[in-house]
């Protein structure tokens, strides 16, 4: 970049090493619209290289130093002056001096904690990015890209279904019931509505997605509501004893997964808001609040791309029986043979290339693969990082 003619302009990329294989995911920007981003999970390795260009080769780049940053953070829009960074890694790649021809830097940052995930609101915005900065006495050349995160969650092991009687006295007296209490984002809702009592005149009956976007603290808490969804279950009026079935499906909607408290500065909660009209447009409403979690992307399978799929397994305290195997990946018969505390790396030749599993402890979030069963003991499938080719 230059600076009224003086200094040498160099343009500055960052790419990552596993850029041709790496999976990307769609997501919101502030203006409402969407682009591809790399696609990361918890615990996952960043790596690449940042390339310095020089737009003349004639002249040299004077620096007073090269450095990369992965960097986590959430900005709050009435807070726009004020980042606030959850995560914060630094590399540097070079010291003060000069640069004389176009050059690449290579940066790793390992196991990288990604605790949240990447998140565009209307208040607020939690995203990752990578940061190469050369530093100059005048201005600084920065180059930033970013990429997208997403938390995956085990199965709940408890999750009730929703019961309840609303009505209003000698009026309306009706139950409605979901089959769970907790959805992952491409679940279907299953229900049910039963009138016990109608004694006046319903006309139209619907159930909406509400997204409740909380931010702020204390006297400074701003709450958003964002009708995501309007689902009609029944256009006419009912009768008594008459049972309204509901099958609403997530998948054609954009949803998140619940996030409560993030790093105490947001949370975003989904409620199922069953909405009753009647003929004098009068609303009767009852809201009920569920969990939304994202699941395994089950597009993948195993054996859909070549390449090194790392495991990490992390154990918690005690005496450990070794992880569990995976059953349906192909050549896996055997991946998993130590036992004890922290067992020794192994490899395997599947048919599809090269399968890498690490006994190094990593802590993290848990994270179910589909074809991964739960674990077993006190071991918990931490995160895995694969080429990221569909099937």
């Amino acid at each position: 970049m230059s600076f009224f003619g003086f200094g040498q302009s160099v343009d500055v990329d960052i790419l990552l090493n596993d850029a041709d294989s790496r999976r990307r995911a769609e997501h919101k920007t502030e203006d409402g619209k969407k682009d591809k981003y790399f696609l990361f999970y918890d615990g996952e390795t960043v790596s690449g290289k940042v390339s310095l260009a020089l737009k003349n080769p004639n002249k040299r780049l004077e620096h007073q130093g090269i450095k990369v940053e992965f960097i986590g953070q959430i900005e709050l829009y009435y807070d726009r002056g004020n980042h606030h960074e959850f995560v914060s890694l630094v590399k540097d790649l070079a010291r003060p001096g000069e640069v004389t021809q176009s050059q690449a830097f290579d940066f790793e940052f390992t196991h990288v904690e990604k605790p949240y995930e990447s998140y565009t609101g209307q208040n607020v915005k939690l995203r990752y990015f990578l940061r190469a900065t050369i530093s100059r006495r005048l201005n600084d050349v920065v180059k930033e890209m970013d990429i997208v995160v997403h938390t995956l969650s085990t199965y709940p092991e408890l999750n009730s279904s929703i019961k309840m009687e609303v009505g209003i006295e000698d009026c309306l007296h009706i139950e409605f019931e979901y089959n769970k209490s907790k959805y992952h984002l491409k679940d279907v809702i299953v229900g049910k509505i039963y009138f016990l009592l109608v004694r006046i005149k319903i006309k139209h009956m619907e159930i909406d997605i509400i997204k409740r976007e909380t931010t702020g603290t204390g006297p400074n808490v701003y709450h958003e509501n964002d009708t995501i969804a309007k689902y009609e279950i029944m256009d006419g009026a009912p009768v008594r004893g008459e049972s309204i079935p509901i099958r609403l499906f997530l998948a054609g909607y954009e949803l998140t997964p619940t996030m409560r408290d993030i790093n105490k500065k947001f949370s975003v909660r989904y409620y199922l808001n069953l909405v009753l009209i009647d003929d004098e447009e009068r609303r009767y409403f009852k809201q009920q609040e569920v969990v939304l979690w994202r699941g395994p992307q089950t597009g993948l399978r195993p054996g859909a791309a070549a390449g090194v799929w790392t495991w990490c397994f992390g154990a918690s305290t005690g005496r450990h029986r070794p992880p569990p195997t995976p059953k349906h990946g192909p050549g896996l018969d055997r991946v998993w043979g130590a036992s004890g505390r922290r067992p020794q790396a192994q490899r395997h030749q599947g048919p599809c290339g090269t399968w890498t599993a690490t006994g190094k402890t990593q802590w993290s979030f848990a994270a179910q693969w589909p074809w991964a069963p739960r674990s077993r003991g006190a071991w918990s499938l931490l995160s895995v990082s694969f080429p990221g080719t569909s099937a």
